[in-house]
């Protein structure tokens, strides 16, 4: 009689496990489904509020690389006397602190954007670097013209980095 009894229980009590069973279940990948709604939501609403910010950041990078343009930065910056070494540093000062202006824009692109506008800058510095220190080159007006002969004959870094950025920026769009 024992044992009638304890199948008797099993009886009612296995379906009622397996409801059980099946209803937690249910519910936990109802509940996991719609926590994932709410992350999904919010990622988005943060991804509205951020895009306007990351564009600008792409804007002002745009701006600094168009400004670090050796032609560009060359019709800007004046020489203040003729000697070749302090134009140089002159130019490389404006460089740098053009740079400074724009360094919390790293935090809004991409790590492989920010090595692209670092090469850009370090390239342009290290030409005109190499450049003033010709010994054939005598003073900031040779300097600007051999300058710009050398960005005729290859395609400028900035413009390198800036096409770069104009793709990232439309895969973002």
């Amino acid at each position: 009689m024992n044992t009638d009894k304890i199948l008797e229980l099993a009886f009612y009590t296995l379906p009622a496990i397996i409801t059980g069973g099946v209803a937690y279940k249910l519910f936990n990948s109802y509940f996991k489904d719609q926590q994932n709604t709410r992350r999904w939501l919010v990622q988005k609403e943060n991804q509205k509020l951020s895009l306007p910010i990351k564009l600008q950041a792409y804007e002002r990078l745009t701006l600094y690389l168009e400004r670090i343009h050796p032609s560009k930065l060359l019709i800007r910056v004046a020489p203040l006397n003729d000697d070749k070494i302090d134009y140089s540093n002159l130019l490389i000062q404006n460089i740098e602190q053009e740079f400074e202006h724009n360094l919390a824009q790293q935090i809004y692109i991409s790590d492989e954007s920010w090595r692209m506008i670092l090469t850009a800058k370090n390239t342009i510095i290290q030409t005109i670097r190499k450049t003033s220190i010709n010994e054939s080159i005598y003073s900031s007006d040779k300097l600007r013209e051999a300058i710009l002969t050398d960005l005729l004959e290859s395609e400028s870094p900035s413009t390198v980095a800036l096409s770069y950025l104009k793709s990232e920026v439309s895969g973002i769009m």
